[in-house]
């Protein structure tokens, strides 16, 4: 799914800006540890890698627009959800002392300082993603981009999600189209 929103983005002006930010998360998504993000759900129909790749690349796209450290957003953008279980069933199965939402960013700051030498801002990225619901303020204005960009990316995700569902259901299709029509009168 997440493939469908970056292919939306990629055309000929912007090939060259996409081929710099592959060439800079390589490594990252080569890596088996994280190639096994494929195999957990992260938002409706979406997988934990397809998001923090949409996540990475759209971080990337800003940062580098502004001036910003477009590498460090694209490599920790990319790690930011690296805790490979399933967060829908974590509290109960993994024993996790606090609920998903609050610990991820913890657990996949330690599983990506094992895989990666990440400095000072990659670190900050990828344990403050969660801001404002974990309340640590993010250091740099690069977390502040991927924290954004990944409450974003999940609404995204979300839309394309029921936008789908509605259309295949014609009672709900009309539904839509009249709610839609109540919103703008």
């Amino acid at each position: 799914m997440s493939n469908l929103l970056i292919k939306k983005e990629i055309n000929k002006e912007n090939l060259n800006q996409y081929a710099e930010f592959y060439s800079l998360v390589q490594d990252v998504i080569s890596n088996k540890t994280v190639q096994h993000m494929k195999d957990f759900r992260q938002h409706y129909d979406t997988n934990t890698f397809e998001h923090c790749f949409h996540v990475a690349y759209i971080s990337y796209k800003i940062c580098k627009k502004l001036g910003l450290d477009y590498k460090a957003v694209a490599r920790a953008g990319m790690l930011h959800d690296l805790f490979l279980y399933d967060w829908r069933q974590s509290s109960k199965l993994l024993n996790l002392e606090r609920k998903h939402a609050f610990i991820h960013p913890q657990i996949a700051l330690e599983n990506a300082s094992k895989l990666f030498d990440l400095s000072k801002k990659e670190q900050d990225i990828i344990v403050k993603h969660m801001w404002p619901v974990t309340l640590r303020l993010p250091r740099y204005p690069e977390s502040f981009i991927v924290t954004l960009v990944d409450k974003y990316s999940a609404l995204q995700e979300s839309f394309v999600f029921y936008n789908s569902f509605l259309q295949k259901k014609k009672l709900y299709k009309y539904a839509y189209i009249f709610l839609c029509l109540l919103i703008l009168v």
